[in-house]
C-alpha cells in the first residue's frame, strides 16, 4: 500500500512543491544547464532547459546526452515528489526529431506506475513549438529515507 493514499491532495501537493524545491536547490547539475522547473505535481513535473551553444554538436543539433540529461532531471524530481528517496534503475531515450540552438526543450514527467519500491515513469521531451523531439522511459528504485523531514 502506498504511504502516500492518505495524504489529502492539499498535503500531497504541498510536500512535493517542498520536495522537489530541494532536491532542485541540491542539484549543480540541473542548475548549470538552466533547467528549470515549470510545474510541480506528486508524480508529474514539467521541467525546461534552453538549447545552447555550448550544447551543439558536431551535426549541429542538440547532443543527444543533454536531451538525456533534461529528461532524467526531470524523471528524478517527479520520481522524488513523494518524499521517498528514489534513484533510476534504468532508462532509455528514443531521439525522434532533432532539437537546435536556441530551442527551449520542455520536459513532461509523468508517473505511470508505482510500488512499494519500484515505479515506471515516462517522459516526452518537445520543442517551444510542442514538436516532440524524444521519448524517454524511466525505471525507479525507492531507497532509505526522504528528502525533507
Amino acid at each position: 500500500m502506498n504511504a502516500q493514499a492518505n495524504i489529502p491532495p492539499t498535503e500531497a501537493q504541498a510536500l512535493a512543491e517542498r520536495v522537489v524545491r530541494t532536491l532542485f536547490d541540491r542539484d549543480r547539475a540541473s542548475q548549470a544547464l538552466g533547467i528549470e522547473i515549470l510545474e510541480v505535481r506528486p508524480g508529474c513535473i514539467r521541467a525546461a532547459m534552453p538549447v545552447r551553444a555550448d550544447m551543439v554538436n558536431g551535426h549541429d543539433i542538440c547532443h543527444g546526452g543533454y536531451i538525456f540529461t533534461l529528461a532524467d532531471s526531470a524523471f528524478a524530481f517527479c520520481c522524488n515528489s513523494f518524499n521517498a528517496n528514489t534513484v533510476a534503475a534504468g532508462a532509455t531515450i528514443d531521439f525522434l526529431a532533432p532539437a537546435h540552438k536556441g530551442d527551449r526543450l520542455v520536459a513532461t514527467a509523468k508517473q505511470l506506475w508505482r510500488s512499494r519500491r519500484t515505479g515506471l515513469y515516462e517522459i516526452e521531451v518537445a520543442n517551444q513549438d510542442g514538436a516532440v523531439v524524444a521519448l524517454f522511459r524511466g525505471r525507479s528504485h525507492q531507497v532509505k529515507g526522504q528528502i525533507v523531514e
